[in-house]
């Protein structure tokens, strides 16, 4: 299976998912569209050496791949490259901040080094956040909380519209890159002299099949507007859910669990 061709079916599996019956699935999308913004600003919010509070944040992607019986192992893997790129963004931290906090044994241990950690952690939280909110909520469901949160409606229909074009897309470039592997099946890759064109045909093959798309939304009564088939009430769950979670996250800001712990264990 190509490149291409995995991407197009994590889409679907990320669809799949989204449309499961699960405990986490019910919750109202607003719910959960808050508590994961809640929680992300909350998680960035700490100091940047407070790498014990940052950790304890790690209850609320625990708790919801637990109920939503989503393997972390997996979710690892399709978040590596991401997960990667965030962790590379402190790497110079120790660089900069060379003072000795304490000492682990003979390794000294520099206010870098945990800033560093603490960075990696917060991105790492906060990228797996979203990909959970994905996971178990579909993205006409996340939009439809948007609309109730009064986003501009031309921009809710444009995530929604680049969400379902991407698989077009993806689509059109696995075709090409078959036609070239055809034409040049004892070459690896593409060669870069080919890669105007092919970008070009990409463009074009994108332009027609996005008014063929666009017409087909028009004979079907599009008016600038998506119209969710099943919108969702608030129900006591939901809103428990909501409430919970606000609460919890709070506490986990400003209250040092470690610490406590410790207390209560002396």
């Amino acid at each position: 299976m190509s490149r291409i061709n995995e991407a197009v079916h994590e889409i679907h599996h990320l669809d799949a998912m989204a449309q499961r019956e699960g405990q986490i699935n019910r919750i109202h999308p607003l719910s959960k569209l808050l508590v994961t913004v809640w929680y992300i600003a909350f998680t960035m919010s700490f100091p940047a050496c407070d790498l014990s509070g940052t950790f304890c944040m790690i209850l609320y992607p625990a708790v919801i791949m637990r109920a939503g019986n989503i393997s972390v192992v997996r979710s690892i893997r399709k978040l590596g490259p991401v997960l990667l790129l965030v962790c590379a963004v402190g790497i110079a931290n120790p660089f900069f901040d060379r003072g000795v906090l304490f000492r682990a044994g003979p390794i000294p241990v520099t206010g870098g080094m945990i800033s560093m950690a603490t960075l990696m952690l917060k991105g790492v939280f906060a990228v797996l956040a979203s990909y959970l909110l994905i996971l178990t909520t579909s993205m006409e469901s996340i939009c439809y909380a948007l609309r109730l949160l009064h986003v501009p409606k031309i921009l809710v229909t444009m995530v929604l519209l680049i969400y379902r074009y991407v698989i077009v897309l993806l689509k059109e470039a696995e075709r090409i890159s078959q036609a070239y592997s055809l034409r040049a099946p004892a070459q690896k890759g593409i060669h870069y002299r080919a890669w105007g064109t092919l970008l070009g045909q990409l463009m074009l093959r994108s332009i027609d099949r996005a008014q063929t798309v666009y017409e087909s939304m028009l004979l079907r009564g599009f008016d600038g507007s998506f119209h969710l088939s099943k919108k969702q009430k608030m129900d006591p769950g939901s809103a428990v859910y909501l409430a919970g979670w606000l609460g919890i996250v709070v506490l986990l800001r400003y209250v040092s669990v470690f610490k406590l712990a410790g207390s209560l264990l002396k």
